[in-house]
């Protein structure tokens, strides 16, 4: 016998106000705290003495450290405790986010942000496989663009805070020491909160009432059998699979769009326009609020339709076409600043299509295991940019060059994805009947 619509109604929307918003305060205040290095940077490397090539090399160096842990993380996640092992995760980097307000040479400042990404590793793709446990297939890309809108928030809240903050000078400390120092503090309380917060696995909810639980589990056991009927990997021969590798190169091309923007945008308008550091923080939170607005309607219309090969790869293709616009427009500020405004909506709209794919069509094990590859995979991609990007700065005196490198990877990755089709056609059915 079916359950009637309203008990899988009602279960789907208690878990989605029950967990998601949680969820999205987590990342929120993990990507916080990677990324206020960019607007600590509008000080920071001034105090310090940092060239260009410095400061690319401490942002990205973030994203080395940051790949060791992944793939063991996203499988403690599946087979231990989501709930531990994210609140571990949380308190480390929390610390750690505090220490780097301390730094007042380069190998410190490596250091610190190195240590900083080992102690976050597992966060991001932890999340993903803990959505599998709650959230539907045909949901999922929906649930993760809610989530991965923390990503932009973070900036658009940070960036207007990051301009009183740098003004400050609290107990002999430089206001960009205290960007990290008091953003580190939010990580430490929630991470114990997640103790008591969340619950593992459906089975442990006693929030959801006997009925909606057993459906839910019902749910995802059968999703699970269909899964594991029409692929079953190890985890070795999951990591070694042609798809696998793909979406991972797709990953890192598209990181180096997203985070080689997301760590220069402050530093190249304020060059660029000659602003003040609080004027560039507030016109620097309009970029991040488009990236919001994208993230959502791709996300959803991609549900909507049940298309995500498209909706993928036309997002990065039109990050692509706005960044050129930028870089034409270079002596135009206002019309420079526009372009970077749709960019960022577009290259950050692409990731929650994206990360609905690599769960569609593996197991359990296999799905977690591929899912911390490709976001370790991606997690140097994010090394890439800012390294690439601050490395053509010092030795050309102009970002022209490292924003044409961004270029070439969105078009490159856009081209992957729609290659993709080829090679799932005779894959998962899910992803089959999708394209």
């Amino acid at each position: 016998m079916k359950p009637s619509p309203t008990i899988a109604a009602r279960a789907t929307q208690r878990i989605a106000w029950r967990l998601l918003p949680f969820l999205w305060l987590l990342y929120l205040i993990a990507y916080l705290d990677r990324a206020n290095v960019a607007f600590a940077n509008l000080e920071m490397s001034r105090a310090l003495n940092f060239s260009d090539s410095v400061f690319g090399l401490g942002a990205g160096i973030f994203f080395v450290g940051y790949v060791l842990l992944e793939i063991p993380g996203a499988l403690l996640v599946e087979h231990w405790s989501a709930r531990r092992w994210i609140a571990r995760i949380m308190v480390t980097w929390g610390i750690v986010t505090a220490l780097v307000g301390l730094v007042n040479t380069a190998a410190q400042f490596y250091s610190a942000r190195f240590l900083l990404g080992a102690a976050e590793a597992g966060f991001f793709p932890g999340v993903i496989v803990y959505l599998k446990h709650w959230v539907r297939a045909e949901q999922r890309a929906k649930a993760i663009a809610l989530i991965t809108t923390a990503t932009t928030v973070a900036n658009v809240i940070g960036s207007p805070i990051a301009g009183p903050i740098l003004k400050a000078h609290w107990l002999g400390l430089s206001g960009w020491r205290w960007i990290f120092i008091l953003e580190g503090v939010p990580a430490v309380i929630f991470g114990v909160i997640t103790l008591f917060y969340l619950p593992d696995r459906p089975h442990q909810a006693r929030w959801l009432p006997p009925q909606e639980r057993d459906w839910l589990t019902a749910e995802l056991e059968q999703e699970k059998r269909s899964l594991a009927v029409s692929r079953t990997h190890t985890i070795w021969e999951s990591l070694r699979r042609g798809e696998v590798l793909q979406l991972a190169l797709i990953y890192f091309l598209g990181s180096n769009g997203v985070y080689g923007f997301t760590l220069w945008f402050p530093t190249i308008l304020k060059r660029v326009s000659g602003f003040s550091t609080t004027t560039v923080t507030l016109l620097g939170a309009l970029p991040f609020l488009a990236a919001t607005l994208g993230i959502l309607a791709n996300g959803w219309h991609s549900d909507r339709t049940g298309e995500r090969r498209w909706h993928t790869a036309g997002a990065l293709f039109f990050a692509a076409a706005f960044l050129l616009l930028a870089m034409v427009f270079a002596t135009q500020i206002w019309m420079q600043l526009a372009c970077f405004v749709v960019y960022a909506a577009f290259v950050f709209a692409y990731q929650p299509v994206f990360w609905a794919l690599p769960t569609a069509y593996l197991g359990a094990t296999g799905a977690a295991a591929s899912v911390a590859f490709i976001n370790s995979v991606g997690a140097l991609g994010g090394f890439a940019g800012p390294y690439v990007i601050g490395y053509l700065s010092t030795r050309t005196g102009t970002f022209t060059y490292g924003l044409g490198w961004l270029l070439f990877d969105l078009c490159a990755a856009g081209t992957l994805v729609l290659l993709l089709r080829r090679q799932h056609r005779e894959g998962a059915p899910e992803l089959s009947r999708r394209y």
